[in-house]
């Protein structure tokens, strides 16, 4: 008989560049495993240099980096370990996203302008990933940017869950806060068996050059208003929806959104308005400078320690949201 049998086993290895060093650590834990000893650093004219402390050969690897700000420098942070992976003989690259950069321009709106999120996917897909894994993409087609399997992870589990827990679904009315989200807010109402609502953006006819006016289609007289959405940056069209909702006599109003973006004056607007609670969870860092007091975290740690281990062990990613 010829050649050589070698009887091995596989190896997990988790990797996390330098953007949310917190949230790395909550996953190595809920795996319980650690991560790998990197060295990282930037030289004195912003070029970014990594090196991994151990062997990773044939491994089967996972690299965490959420795209926070700068977040330039966090992507080409993770596509260089991507690469680094590759030239060192890595078996599989799961690149994880909690939070994908460039997720919103994924259309040309006009004429002249890029689709900077199929850029991104391409940028991984070249530099050596074999996989991709995010948390509530902005929008699904985003998927189809990436030339290989994609793990689409949902929040909607973890939050939905915490709104049971310390409200009464009963008294509660699901909003989007724009058509575009639906769909979403849709899955929302199957799960907390509550009604849904819509806040419906139209310019005012009788003023022109005026920003759209807010109107509520379906009944929130009353009612505890969930505004569900994919991400809160500067909290102006939350808070519109919000004071909009409070107007049509919605008794009190609470924000879901899974990536706690908070640019400036985001902070001002939440914690001024009139909304009782904003959720969110912990795929971005949120500096102690942006937190107020109506905000509340969740950890996402669980659900991406799960996802990589059925991923690891050639389990299901879809079943863990098919109650969903």
């Amino acid at each position: 008989m010829t050649g050589i049998e070698a009887h091995t086993s596989k190896k997990m290895m988790l990797f996390a560049g330098r953007s949310h060093p917190s949230l790395a650590q909550e996953v190595a834990k809920e795996l319980n495993t650690e991560l790998v000893p990197t060295t990282a650093y930037d030289f004195a004219n912003g070029e970014i240099f990594v090196r991994f402390e151990e062997s990773v050969r044939g491994c089967d690897a996972f690299v965490l980096q959420t795209h926070s700000m700068p977040i330039n420098t966090w992507i080409m942070e993770q596509l260089i370990m991507v690469d680094a992976l590759k030239r060192a003989s890595a078996k599989r690259i799961t690149v994880i996203a909690p939070f994908l950069g460039y997720a919103r321009q994924d259309k040309k709106h006009r004429g002249r302008e890029p689709i900077t999120s199929r850029l991104v996917a391409d940028l991984f897909k070249q530099a050596g990933a074999d996989r991709l894994m995010a948390v509530d993409l902005h929008t699904a087609q985003i998927q189809g940017f990436f030339d290989g399997p994609v793990d689409h992870l949902f929040a909607l589990p973890l939050m939905a869950n915490h709104i049971k827990s310390t409200v009464d679904t009963s008294k509660v009315t699901v909003v989007s806060p724009d058509a575009g989200r639906v769909r979403v807010a849709e899955k929302w109402t199957d799960v907390l068996g509550a009604p849904l609502a819509i806040i419906h953006k139209r310019r005012d006819p009788d003023v022109p050059n005026q920003v759209k006016m807010f109107e509520v289609v379906g009944e929130v007289e009353g009612r505890i208003c969930v505004i569900v959405d994919d991400m809160i940056d500067t909290g102006g069209t939350i808070a519109k929806a919000a004071e909009t909702l409070f107007e049509a006599g919605a008794a009190e109003v609470i924000v879901c959104a899974t990536h706690g973006i908070f640019s400036d004056p985001a902070k001002q607007r939440l914690s001024e308005s009139r909304i009782t609670k904003v959720i969110v969870t912990d795929t971005l860092p949120i500096p102690e400078d942006r937190k107020f007091d109506k905000l509340e975290v969740l950890s996402i740690a669980p659900l991406i320690a799960t996802a990589i281990r059925e991923v690891f062990t050639e389990g299901s990613v879809t079943s863990l949201f098919d109650d969903h």
